[in-house]
């Protein structure tokens, strides 16, 4: 069953291979990703586990596509009806029987990299189905051609992986995702920024959440210099998905170990740390076999002293074995996830392959006739509120509108101040000018008439405003409609409905605005002084009496009642002989002028002081002007949405349709407003590959 977990994510791997791998895949795959600097020997580590020389070696960037490397235990034909132990010392033998000279000559043929009569290892290419390479050295020569073949010769890297998978009786069933090494300087002709480009192609990879990160360091180093550990912390700073392994550890300065790595005092990881021991490169050179270095390897920390008690936690085969147990658990826990992501994903898919549309395209004038029905059905539910996908993150179509009636243009309505540009001064000449040449014994109508009309007038800008905001917020419904991928199926279609439609609009705003216009005229041309709400005058004339002359309450001290009172007089007699209905209306410098009659000045102003009854009859206009234009505020922020939803909503929701099949079906050139997007081809040609990849990849976990 464990096999068969490690199998079933191998065969994930290669499903999605197609899809760029990795990095690029749709779904976040559990796998081991090893990381480490040039020099850690990370491609010894994994040879050791594998038990065969196959790697590239040389200077410089080595590994420069990722390689994905999957383990598979293979039980030997020879062995089938003998029990197999499955201890990892024994899936990599360690025993030499010196007597064995069928062993001796495995030995040295695995000098050459191959087997000729033991045909029980060999590697499988995902790009090369069916061939088997039996000879190790050809796997080397594969990895080198199939990286050239992507980057070039020119030490360039690239994020699409290669897939091998190698089949032996001697590995732990296991996939590792081998990346390039970290680098600080180009070499040679690498680009200037190859050290910024690795580092972004391993973040891709072990950034994943279900990406474990095997972090190999050179334990001759200090450890907080190491480039793979510090990578690591980046994505991962507690150290929950991070195995650290300890290369070099023989070529540490004498008297010193790494115990204290191992013990998690210095830095410490969830999955701790192991020792191993790599060959050499001049070990390497002599021909020193992997075996005779798992040998040597073993023996080093059986012997050593600071190791000997801990020895069966060290080395190359407990390596081996705890990543497999890693990877297993680590399975078991996103296998349900995965299945999750790979079923929503092919659903997406799906669906968008659904709203590409079928190749086969129906006639040109069904073709037409479907796209403006379903425009028009959309915008009517999107206007109703009615629409497929209601966000629950903002508003929009008709709940924007709404807004758009009742707090932008209510707020702008209510800001309306009439007094902001009526002055004390204005309302006197009015009412001076409204009474002709008889002075006026009572406040006027005519002054509050021609004061009002002028207020009134105001409304007209927030109302034009109002139709040019619902005419964006129609405009905003139909880019809304066709963003989506069915309308960019057939670009000039789409372009001719958008324009068609915005046309329709602004046709349709003159008559709205001129209705408007009509709103605000009608508002102007009667004042209707009977209203209901309107404050009587009789009433404003009380309240002003009150603001000029408040009583005064005197309170009699023998009772504690208040005693009744008169008004006291609001002039002293020298101010009554100049109250007549002129009176302070020129300043008192012109009294010589006009006492020698003289012509007024050309222009009269009201420079003078007001007397009581022209303060009395202005804060009685004022009142009323108040009264009445709360009575145009509330008229206005109620008749002209009206007028809109008649004039360009309601009427663009029942005519739309019609308007497009006047200008669209029918017409010479409907072929070409047909012909399909060069990129909704291509985008139908990749969805039907990630929906064939993902139902693939759904039949695969299915099984588990």
């Amino acid at each position: 069953m464990d096999e068969h977990l490690i199998s079933t994510i191998n065969k994930l791997q290669d499903a999605l291979a197609p899809l760029g791998g990795g990095s690029q895949s749709p779904i976040d795959l559990p796998q081991i990703t090893v990381v480490g600097s040039q020099s850690s020997g990370k491609s010894s580590v994994l040879e050791n586990i594998v038990g065969r020389d196959f790697l590239p070696r040389g200077t410089g960037i080595v590994t420069r596509r990722p390689l994905v490397l999957q383990l598979i235990n293979r039980r030997p034909k020879k062995s089938e009806h003998a029990k197999v132990n499955q201890a990892a010392n024994e899936l990599i033998d360690l025993n030499i029987n010196d007597n064995d000279k069928k062993k001796d000559k495995l030995e040295k043929q695995q000098h050459d990299g191959q087997s000729e009569d033991n045909k029980e290892e060999w590697g499988e290419f995902l790009h090369l189905p069916g061939r088997k390479f039996y000879n190790f050295d050809d796997i080397r020569q594969e990895i080198v051609k199939e990286t050239d073949k992507i980057t070039g010769a020119n030490s360039g890297i690239s994020s699409v992986p290669i897939n091998l998978r190698i089949y032996s009786p001697h590995v732990l069933t296991l996939t590792l995702v081998d990346l390039p090494g970290l680098t600080k300087v180009p070499v040679g002709d690498q680009p200037p920024d190859i050290e910024r480009q690795i580092k972004d192609m391993l973040l891709k990879y072990i950034s994943k959440p279900n990406a474990i990160i095997l972090s190999v360091n050179a334990a001759n180093t200090d450890l907080a210099n190491s480039d793979g550990l510090k990578l690591a912390r980046e994505v991962d700073p507690e150290g929950t998905r991070t195995i650290g392994v300890l290369t070099k550890v023989d070529l540490m300065d004498q008297g010193t170990d790494v115990i204290d790595i191992l013990a998690g005092r210095v830095i410490p990881l969830r999955y701790g740390y192991i020792p191993v021991i790599n060959r050499g490169q001049k070990d390497i050179e002599h021909k020193k076999t992997i075996r005779e270095a798992l040998e040597n390897e073993k023996r080093f920390f059986e012997n050593h002293p600071s190791y000997s008690s801990k020895a069966h936690y060290c080395g190359t085969p407990y390596l081996a074995k705890k990543l497999n147990s890693i990877l297993l658990h680590h399975i078991r826990q996103t296998l349900p996830e995965i299945k999750a992501k790979i079923e929503a994903t092919l659903k997406k898919y799906q669906n968008e392959l659904i709203n590409l549309g079928p190749e086969t395209m129906d006639s040109a004038s069904s073709v037409v006739l479907s796209m403006i029905t379903d425009f028009s059905n959309e915008y009517a539910g999107i206007l109703d509120g009615e629409a497929k996908e209601l966000s629950s993150q903002e508003l929009s179509g008709g709940a924007r509108i709404s807004y758009v009636f009742h707090e932008t243009f209510k707020n702008g309505v209510d800001s309306l101040d009439p007094f902001d540009q009526i002055k004390d001064s204005d309302i006197r000449t009015i009412m001076y000018n409204s009474s002709g040449s008889a002075p006026s014994l009572f406040v006027g109508t005519e002054a509050f008439e021609v004061l009002v009309k002028q207020q009134i007038r105001r409304f007209e800008e927030p109302s034009l405003r109002l139709v040019s905001l619902v005419f964006d917020e129609l405009v905003r419904m139909l880019k809304q409609i066709i963003s989506q991928s069915k309308y960019s199926r057939y670009p000039a279609l789409r372009e001719a409905i958008s324009n068609q439609f915005i046309q329709f609009l602004k046709d349709a705003t003159v008559p709205t605005n001129e209705f408007v216009v009509d709103i605000i005229k009608a508002e102007q041309t009667y004042i209707n002084t009977a209203h209901p709400d309107l404050l009587k005058g009789s009433q404003a004339m009380v309240m002003v009496e009150e603001k000029l002359h408040p009583r005064q309450v005197t309170v009699d001290p023998k009772t504690g009642k208040p005693l009744p009172t008169q008004p006291s007089s609001s002039k002293p007699p020298a101010m009554e002989e100049k109250s007549g209905f002129f009176g302070g209306f020129f300043s008192t410098k012109n009294k010589k002028k006009l006492a020698a009659l003289e012509s007024p000045p050309p222009v009269l102003k009201a420079t003078g002081q007001m007397t009581e009854r022209e303060t009395m009859e202005t804060e009685v206009i004022k009142l009323l002007i108040s009264s009445y234009f709360s009575i145009v505020k509330r008229t206005i922020a109620d008749i002209v949405p009206k007028a809109l939803m008649l004039k360009l909503i309601v009427k663009s929701k029942t005519d739309i349709q019609k308007v497009l099949l006047e200008k669209l079906y029918g017409k010479q050139d409907i072929e070409e407003l047909t012909k399909e997007n060069d990129i909704t081809i291509q985008r139908r040609k990749e969805c039907k590959k990630m929906v064939d990849i993902l139902r693939n990849a759904s039949q695969i976990v299915s099984s588990v």
